[in-house]
Formats: structure tokens, C-alpha cells, sequence
């Protein structure tokens, strides 16, 4: 149950009221015990839980929960005793504590039929806790407590905490009973009212604009009056001039009128988008919570899980005031709560091996949020042994995910974004906690549905650092808006890496899809009308816009029409009769008043995926077909792309038409759908090897006479013999051949590259 600090409480019952007061008290408990289990003398942590004690005993004993009462009067003795020195509180005796706290919550939450069969039921291991409890003090370490006893009505720990473990509390999330339904309902109609006043405000400037247009015309039609007046003055008519006097006369009272009122329009817009602007700051504010609210229970579990392991671990929370958007916040809290708990399990050792080390025993993970440049910060450090950067280079290798050659050549950053990818894991033996790197794809996930990026570094021996950039807000989205064929779209700022303009000139095929060079690597282009099935991009003018998104290996270049700009959209979710769109994620209004249709980014790379898989892009830089027909195309096969490179380049500097394959299998689909005057192959490729595609080629009815070459490392005369016996027309060795020789070779086969 959550209330507003100032809200109406008339309308809960008294155990409403306690178990509010239980979450609150609870939770000041075990934060104070977390405290004095690692400073040991925090007098002030001492003073706060015991009034949260009293506090909790006095509130038991007016909705008559007598367990509860004896509960917390055994532990403000302890905090007592504590507090005058006379009991020292240990891990073991803050575990018996924390079961204390974890009980009074399990009943907190019991309703008035439920309490009497429930404590019936689990009588002897109440009596064992509070028993436990009262005589802590008296106890010799260690102490063996039972974890208190279930309660079907409350979340259990997750699935993959160990059976060994001490009962973590439940998860924050379902702690706290869900809003009502309708308070989400008024905040959407709020944040949709408070957007149209905005989008009203900001269609007063095209008014004031016309009115200054009116003005200026205005302005030139008093002038061509004075100088009519003037024309008429010289004449010898006075009734002419008296006309033309009065008609004077009457323009000046127009004038001031338009210009006092041009000023007031203009102060009054400013003040409309000023409140209009207010109002959404303001109820976009109803939404915002404290970043502890997400978070507060991590420091128990962190502390809990950490002991069951064998482990000394400690959770500091920085930027706990950072004000986070409600519904960000719950879907956060999972993929932190992943990530503390892989750090633990995968990356804390023993405090001996720790200490082996030459670090202290205890290990330490920061957990940091704040705001920056508009966007919501989370970072999550731990001092632990980090990650194998090799281990996971040979694991990629061993797993067949990347060639060695590859894999070899691979940055420490393109190494680590192989622990997003599913079921990646450096782990031997999976725990029931799961090693680092099992489920990190579901982290990815996560925050990528919530318009979010996600990076991890290691350095070996030091430890592990997530950074983890988010919205502050999923309401309002600073979106860059777009043209694709005549319509507005709106992808998340956050998801753009950059918006380029890409001259013609500087388009490329490379594997039968058009490239450009992006910092030194090939950035393929999609078009964005033939991913949203709009039909084909019109590539007019000299240059393409481009909004580059994605990461890695999937960062493409998606082509529109134009490029906007930004604008902050207030997002109004599509109406669930359409169901799921594909590419679409919600819609908004633009200021004019407009409607867009927000990208669904992630959904969008999925789509180009499926286009490149099935080979459907289309191309999108113009071509002259006329000057295509009179110049020869040449097909180069190779599973090296240094090598297609070389050859592609030299082939290009003599004027012929290059496309790639990358292997036998990709040579021989595309062979088969164009028209090529000569193929160059290499033998040694994965799929299919050269010499089975030239005995395709030579087979094939449609191509049997189209000249084939093959450029192969392999220079032993039965090598030789074995690619001209299927049929190639010449085979020149990579080891003896130089630009001359490859060029020679060509022309011998196929001539110039002018028809």
C-alpha cells in the first residue's frame, strides 16, 4: 500500500497503517544492522533502530499482534544492550536479528482471517526465532538459526539463491503493494492533458508569425498612402485633399493597434509555453522517485548472498536522492539486482585469497547513480579479480563464434560484448547463482527496451565496471524526428550514435550491400522506407541523410528522406487493439501538432537482420544503368576480406565493376542473379570451396562459358591441375602474384573494361 505523505489516511484500515509503519520500520532495521555489522560502534545507527523497535512495538500492540510485540521488545533489549557495550553485534547475531526483521514484515503482511491459522502453523519456528531473540546476548558464536517460516502470500527468494542462504527479505518491488490502478490512469490522462496545452502553445507561433506578416503588409499599404497624400497635395482640389488627409489620418490609429497587440500576443505565447511547460515538468515531477526507493533492499542482499558464499562483501550506494521515473525504476531493479549478484558470485573471492591478493578482505561494490546530460547514470563497480579477456577470446574461438584469425584481432571492447550474447558464460560449473555472463543478455534486454545502452569493462585482477545509461523519464522522450516517404518518425536521441549527410561519391558495394567508410570501418546502409515496407528509397541529390544506430557489430546506417531535428515528445502508448507493432514502440504529437509514430529501435535491428539474412536489402546509391551496361562486371569470391579488399580495389582502379562473395556458397546465389563478364575465386572457403563452384559454373547451362579464375595460395602442379581440370581459366598463385600480374591476368581473359 503506498499513500501520498500528505494523502487521506481515513480510508485505511489500522493494519493498512501498521503494515505501512512495518515497511518503513523494517527497513530502518536493517540498514541499521547492516551499519553496525561493518563500522561496529555507529552509535546513531544504535539510537535509530531502537525508536524503529518501539516504534513497531507500539504499533503491534494496537492492531493486536502480540508475536510482533514480543519480537520487537527482544530486539530493543539487544540494541540496548548493544548501545551500553555490553553485546557486541556480530555477523551471526546480526543474522539473528535480521530474522527477527524478516518475521515482523512476514506477519506485517498477513491478513486479519490469516494471522491465527498461520501462526498455528508455524508456532515451533516462531518460538525458535524469538526465542534466539531474547537470549542473544547469552549465546556463544555461532549461533544456528532456522530461517523463519514461509508464508505463502509472500514472495520467496529468487529461484537461483543458494538453499544454504539466509532468508533474504522479499524483493522491494513486490514489498510494496502495487499503485492503484487508476492513480497510473489519472497520470496518463494528466501527461496527455498537460501535452496538448503545450502542443496548443506552440501553435501560437505560426499566429504571431502571420500577424507580423500582416504587420509588414500593413506597414507598405500606410506608406503608398503618405505618398498618395503627398501626390495630392500639389493638386488644386480640395476635396480631393481633404479626402485624402482623412484617409492618412485613419492609418495611424490602425498602426498603433496592430502593434500593441502584436506585443501582447507575443508576451501571452510566452507565457502559454512558459505553463504549458510547467504543467508537464509538474506532473512528469508526480512520477519521479528517489533512486533508493528501487534499491534499498540490495545492501541485505548483497550482505546475505555474500555470507552464504563464503564471503566477505560490502554494497556502498552512492546518489541514493537521484530521482528516478517510477516505471524505470522497477524494470531496473532485476537487471541490478543480476549484475550484484554475478559480481559476488563470479567476481569476489575468498577474504583470504583477498588478502593473498594484496587486497583488503573485505570486497567492495559501488553502486552509483546520477543524472547526466539529461540522461539517468548508473554505474556498478566491484574490486574483485575482473575478467579473463583471453579466456574469453579462446572460448569464442572454441565455440566456433568467430574464426581465430579474428577473434585474435579482437579490441578488449569487442571481447566483453560477448558476455551479452545468451548463454555465454566463463564459468566451468554453473551455480545456482550463475556465472558471469549467463543471463547478462537479459540485462542487455532489459535496458535496451527501456531506450537504454548498456557497457562493461574489466581490467584482470582489478575488477568489473557496468555502466548503464537510461532516461530519466519513459514520458516524455528527447527524440531526433525524421521523413520517410512524406511521414514523420521519431527515434530516441539516446539510440542515435550520429546523423551524417554521405555524399554519392562515397558509396561502395562490399558483399553485394552498399558501405560507406564510417572511422575506418564499412558502415552498411539501410534504407528506411524498405525496412518499415514503404517502398524504395528515392536516393536523389549528391548526398544521402543518415541516422546511425545500433552498436558493434549490428550498427547500421539507416537512409531517410530528411532530417528534422530534435524535439521532446510527450509518449502516448498505441491503443492495445493493434497489438504489438512490428518497429513501432509508441506515438506521440510534435509540436505543430502532428503525429509521429516512435521506432521501436531494437525491434527495427531485428528487421534488418532478417533482411540481410535473406539477402533483400536494396540498393540505395543512384547509378547511371546506361554507363553499368557499358562497363564489365567482375564477381570476386574469397573468405578473406583483406583479400576481397585488394583484389576489389585493383580491379576498381582499372574501371570495372567489383562485387563480393565470402564464400562458395554466397558466390554461386549471386552469380546465378547477375550479370558478369568474369569471377574470380579463391579455392580454400568455408561452405563450398572454389573448385566446387567453377564445376557449378562450367555445369551450369546459363554460364558454362563465363571465364573463371582462381587466385589460391596453393601452387603445387596437382593444385594447379585440379582447378584447371574443373574448369577455371587460369589460376594465378597469391604467393607470386602483384598488382601487374592479377591485372595482366584479367585482361587476358576479358580485355578492358569498356565494352
Amino acid at each position: 500500500m503506498s499513500v501520498d505523505n500528505n494523502g487521506d489516511l481515513s480510508q485505511f484500515s489500522m493494519l493498512d497503517l501498521f503494515r505501512m509503519e512495518a515497511d518503513s520500520q523494517t527497513q530502518i532495521l536493517t540498514d541499521g544492522l547492516l551499519a553496525m555489522e561493518r563500522l561496529k560502534d555507529d552509535a546513531s545507527a544504535v539510537e535509530s533502530m531502537m525508536r524503529a523497535a518501539h516504534s513497531i512495538k507500539g504499533a503491534a500492540a494496537i492492531v493486536g499482534l502480540e508475536v510482533v510485540v514480543q519480537l520487537a521488545h527482544g530486539m530493543e533489549d539487544a540494541f540496548i544492550a548493544a548501545q551500553n557495550g555490553k553485546l557486541a553485534l556480530t555477523p551471526n547475531r546480526v543474522d539473528v536479528l535480521l530474522a527477527g526483521v524478516d518475521l515482523i514484515l512476514q506477519l506485517s503482511r498477513l491478513q486479519d482471517s490469516e494471522v491465527a491459522s498461520w501462526l498455528a502453523a508455524n508456532g515451533d519456528q516462531i518460538k525458535r526465532t524469538m526465542d534466539s531473540i531474547s537470549t542473544i546476548a547469552f549465546l556463544p558464536e555461532p549461533i544456528e538459526l532456522a530461517p523463519p517460516p514461509p508464508a505463502p502470500f509472500v514472495a520467496q527468494p529468487a529461484a537461483t539463491a543458494p538453499t544454504t542462504a539466509p532468508p533474504a527479505v522479499e524483493d522491494a518491488q513486490e514489498r510494496r503493494a502495487p499503485a492503484p490502478m487508476k492513480h497510473a490512469q489519472n497520470f496518463d490522462k494528466l501527461l496527455s492533458l498537460a501535452s496538448e496545452s503545450r502542443i496548443n502553445a506552440h501553435q501560437m507561433h505560426p499566429f504571431v508569425q502571420n500577424l507580423q506578416r500582416f504587420k509588414r503588409n500593413q506597414s507598405s499599404l500606410f506608406s503608398l498612402i503618405e505618398q498618395l497624400h503627398e501626390a495630392i497635395s500639389n493638386s488644386s482640389d480640395a476635396g480631393l485633399k481633404e479626402k485624402s488627409l482623412l484617409a492618412l489620418q485613419k492609418t495611424h490609429p490602425l498602426k498603433q493597434f496592430v502593434l500593441e497587440h502584436i506585443a501582447d500576443i507575443e508576451a501571452y505565447e510566452r507565457r502559454l509555453l512558459g505553463v504549458s511547460q510547467s504543467m508537464v515538468d509538474e506532473v512528469l515531477t508526480m512520477r519521479m522517485r528517489p533512486f533508493r526507493d528501487g534499491v534499498q533492499h540490495f545492501p541485505r542482499m548483497v550482505r546475505d548472498l555474500s555470507r552464504s558464499l563464503g564471503k566477505d562483501v560490502q554494497l556502498q550506494i552512492i546518489g541514493e536522492d537521484t530521482l528516478v521515473d517510477r516505471d524505470i525504476l522497477a524494470k531496473i531493479e532485476s537487471p541490478l539486482n543480476h549484475m550484484l549478484r554475478n559480481a559476488i558470485d563470479h567476481g569476489m573471492d575468498s577474504a583470504a585469497e583477498r588478502i593473498a591478493a594484496g587486497k583488503p578482505g573485505t570486497g567492495t561494490i559501488v553502486l552509483e547513480a546520477k543524472h547526466r546530460a539529461g540522461m539517468l547514470s548508473i554505474e556498478i563497480r566491484d574490486d574483485g579479480k575482473g575478467v579473463n579477456q583471453e579466456k574469453i577470446r579462446a572460448r569464442v574461438i572454441e565455440r566456433k563464434m568467430a574464426p581465430a584469425q579474428m577473434a585474435a584481432s579482437m579490441s578488449p571492447a569487442e571481447l566483453m560484448e560477448f558476455l551479452f550474447l545468451p548463454a555465454f558464460s566463463l564459468k566451468e560449473q554453473i551455480t545456482e547463482i550463475s556465472g558471469r555472463g549467463v543471463g547478462l543478455d537479459i540485462v542487455h534486454e532489459t535496458i535496451r527496451s527501456q531506450n537504454g545502452t548498456v557497457r562493461i569493462e574489466s581490467e584482470l585482477g582489478v575488477g568489473f565496471h557496468t555502466f548503464i545509461t537510461l532516461p530519466l523519464t519513459q514520458s516524455i522522450v528527447r527524440a531526433l524526428v525524421v521523413d520517410v516517404k512524406g511521414e514523420a518518425y521519431a527515434v530516441p536521441i539516446v539510440q542515435v550514435e550520429r546523423v551524417l549527410k554521405v555524399p554519392q561519391s562515397a558509396i561502395h558495394t562490399l558483399e553485394n550491400k552498399q558501405f560507406f567508410d564510417f572511422g575506418g570501418e564499412h558502415l552498411g546502409l539501410v534504407s528506411a522506407s524498405q525496412v518499415l515496407e514503404l517502398g524504395d528509397t528515392n536516393a536523389e541529390g549528391t548526398e544521402l541523410s543518415v541516422v546511425v544506430i545500433g552498436a558493434g557489430a549490428r550498427r547500421y546506417a539507416l537512409v531517410v528522406d530528411a532530417i528534422r531535428g530534435e524535439q521532446s515528445l510527450a509518449v502516448q502508448a498505441i491503443d492495445p487493439i493493434f497489438g504489438k507493432m512490428r518497429d513501432i514502440s509508441s506515438a506521440a504529437l510534435l509540436d505543430n501538432g502532428e503525429p509521429v509514430l516512435i521506432l521501436d529501435v531494437p525491434d527495427l535491428l531485428l528487421s534488418i537482420d532478417k533482411l540481410l539474412h535473406e539477402g533483400g536489402l536494396h540498393q540505395l546509391a543512384k547509378s547511371d544503368a546506361a554507363e553499368r551496361r557499358k562497363t564489365k562486371r567482375i564477381l570476386v569470391v574469397d573468405d578473406s576480406l583483406t583479400v576481397r579488399e585488394m583484389e576489389r580495389k585493383l580491379l576498381l582502379s582499372r574501371g570495372f565493376l567489383v562485387d563480393i562473395a565470402i564464400d562458395g556458397i554466397d558466390g554461386w546465389n549471386v552469380v546465378r542473379s547477375g550479370d558478369y563478364d568474369l569471377v574470380i575465386t579463391d579455392v580454400d572457403m568455408p561452405r563450398m570451396d572454389g573448385i566446387e563452384l567453377v564445376t557449378l559454373i562450367k555445369k551450369d547451362i546459363h554460364l558454362h562459358k563465363l571465364p573463371v579464375m582462381i587466385v589460391s595460395y596453393k601452387d603445387r602442379p596437382e593444385d594447379r591441375a585440379r582447378g584447371l581440370s574443373a574448369g577455371a581459366d587460369y589460376y594465378l598463385t597469391k604467393g607470386s602474384f602483384h598488382d601487374e600480374t592479377l591485372l595482366d591476368a584479367v585482361s587476358d581473359l576479358i580485355g578492358d573494361a569498356r565494352r
